[in-house]
């Protein structure tokens, strides 16, 4: 079972050992201290870390994009992948969006990322199948789901 929680600053060698190998630790100790302002471009923002036992094996936001709807960013460190994780934390992190007054989450897909699309497609997420391209220039889907 996974448990989701803030970032503290006792998880700056995973974060170097996963993530951020070449960042030193008052980098990633300010990184922490913006994650937990819960607050990015004055909308709600929130970055757990994903726990199996004492281990942090990935990461997942909460983004408000309106009142209403929500975006949720699973990463699971590579290590740990093809274990289940994502799915768990995703469905962990929609809980805490549905608690927090959120109704549909929506999610933009790179076209190519089938493991991602899998996820989705696997937790109830929907699609209309158009595709856009992004500011990144990447073509995306949109995926969306009701936390009703």
């Amino acid at each position: 079972m996974l448990i989701l929680r803030n970032f503290t600053e006792s998880d700056v060698l995973a974060l170097q050992r996963t993530m951020h190998p070449d960042m030193p630790t008052e980098q990633i100790k300010e990184l922490i201290a913006a994650w937990n302002r819960k607050e990015v471009n004055n909308r709600y923002f929130e970055m757990f870390a994903i726990l199996k036992e004492e281990t942090v094996v990935g990461k997942v936001s909460l983004y408000q994009h309106s009142k209403e709807v929500i975006s949720i960013g699973p990463e699971v460190f590579a290590a740990f992948r093809r274990k289940g994780y994502a799915k768990e934390a995703m469905s962990l992190a929609c809980s805490i969006a549905r608690g927090k007054g959120y109704k549909i989450v929506s999610q933009q897909i790179r076209c190519d990322n089938e493991a991602s699309i899998a996820l989705h497609n696997s937790l109830g997420f929907e699609t209309n199948g158009l595709v856009y391209t992004s500011a990144k220039g990447s073509k995306v889907s949109i995926y969306l789901k009701s936390l009703l």
